[in-house]
């Protein structure tokens, strides 16, 4: 069933955000008012993984949900900047990091029932240190986590973010970290 869209109508407007009332009608006659989160940027992460070292994270704070975690290496996508361009200059900015050749691993719509939001993940074939992270307030502490150790993060959520989670376990479950 494709519901029918009537029009748009924008409450709030920013760079980062943009909430609209759809005016959408059902399969069947119903037609309502329906809140839509449009998010003009996308973004890209990249679990970075080296077979001796692990996993490189970040351990962070969200102040949205209060909480801490562990994350891979993302963030929004620059204007003109493909996915895996974003990808590969978030993990040297939030990491030092410069990561190896990137495959694609997986995007996707997180929330879309109500967002637009896509995100775009990559594996990267081990990393290369250049330096501090220049982008200092992304995290508490940037690590290289064993395996064995991610596996323990996963089950004991301990990685609540969503593209970190869902990279992590995809990666993990089709072959990708072996």
């Amino acid at each position: 069933m494709r519901w029918q869209v009537h029009g748009e109508r924008v409450l709030y407007d920013s760079a980062w955000v943009r909430l609209s009332l759809v005016d959408v009608e059902i399969p069947g006659g119903e037609r309502f008012e329906h809140h839509v989160v449009r998010m003009p940027n996308k973004a890209a992460g990249v679990v970075v993984h080296d077979r001796d070292r692990g996993l490189l994270l970040l351990w962070r704070h969200r102040f949205i949900t209060d909480s801490w975690g562990w994350e891979i290496p993302a963030g929004g996508m620059n204007p003109g900047e493909t996915p895996d361009q974003a990808a590969t200059r978030e993990t040297l900015e939030e990491t030092g990091w410069r990561a190896g050749p990137l495959r694609a691993l997986v995007h996707f719509s997180p929330t879309n029932g109500i967002s637009d939001q896509v995100f775009h993940t990559f594996v990267a074939d081990g990393a290369t240190y250049v330096g501090e992270p220049t982008d200092v307030g992304e995290s508490e502490r940037v690590e290289w986590v064993p395996m064995d150790e991610v596996r323990r993060i996963l089950r004991d959520n301990e990685m609540l973010d969503g593209m970190s989670l869902t990279a992590v376990a995809y990666a993990l479950a089709f072959g990708e970290l072996d």
